[in-house]
């Protein structure tokens, strides 16, 4: 399988997941058009897309999902709270399938199976997805690491995790008090050394892992990073390691990706 991270952060968060024969889309926070348009920049085909998953109904995780999956022709899937908070955000009829928390099913060649995650929105959720032996975990969204969520990405050879913010930046940065409590509730997003604390008790179960969703007023690449591989410790040269940006690079071999 191949992960290609088109988008990760605030202003809109979309990958791309291709198996052997067909392809699915985790989110889709860009518009249709720039969905398309970096599709094609990191030379993955859109045609292959069966499907589009959906964690939750924030605006940089749904902004282009209706125009997108009626010009892709595809479901989307996404939980029955989920749907209904969808239901007053698109505009076009969508071809929508209700999932459910801890039940999977087939998506073409592709076993999805959606986890619960503690994120103030309605039903949200992370999803692990399986084509054969390989199993990739998307955790974007979420406040703390439950052991629901702990399980299901223990059993994934390659995650998508969230380290939103280093604390440092957070509380010394320009965020009204209000929204800084939002960001470091339980309900809210993952710092760096949460997800380096995850990482640590992932590091003999998983093979790689990249960190996502990051703020660009209160994180940087380079923080994110060093708090990971500090968190892996001996583990560091076993576990590979990589950021996703806002804004990849299309002249990056795969944007920012995973290949198994």
């Amino acid at each position: 399988m191949e992960l290609i991270v088109l988008a990760s952060g605030s202003k809109g968060n979309c990958t791309y997941l291709r198996g052997e024969r067909g392809a699915l889309l985790i989110d889709a926070g860009l518009s249709a058009r720039e969905t398309l348009r970096r599709l094609a920049d990191a030379g993955a085909d859109a045609s292959l897309i069966e499907g589009i998953l959906v964690t939750h109904e924030h605006i940089d995780h749904v902004r282009g999902v209706d125009v997108l999956a009626r010009r892709l022709g595809v479901p989307v899937y996404a939980t029955g709270g989920t749907l209904a908070a969808l239901s007053g955000k698109c505009r076009q009829s969508m071809e929508l399938r209700r999932c459910r928390c801890g039940e999977s099913f087939a998506l073409g060649d592709f076993s999805v199976e959606p986890f619960a995650v503690s994120h103030d929105a309605n039903e949200p959720c992370g999803f692990s997805v399986t084509e054969g032996a390989l199993r990739i975990g998307c955790c974007t969204d979420t406040g703390t690491i439950t052991p629901t969520i702990f399980d299901s990405l223990a059993s994934c050879d390659a995650i998508l995790l969230e380290s939103n913010h280093c604390p440092n930046m957070l509380e010394n940065g320009p965020y009204p008090a209000y929204l800084k409590s939002r960001i470091r509730s339980k309900r809210g997003h993952l710092s760096n050394p949460d997800a380096a604390r995850c990482l640590q008790r992932l590091a003999d179960h998983i093979h790689m892992a990249v960190l996502a969703h990051l703020s660009e007023i209160n994180n940087t690449q380079e923080k994110a990073l060093a708090s990971a591989l500090e968190g892996l410790g001996f583990y560091s040269d076993q576990v590979a390691v990589t950021v996703a940006s806002q804004n990849p690079d299309p002249l990056h071999p795969e944007f920012c990706g995973l290949q198994l």
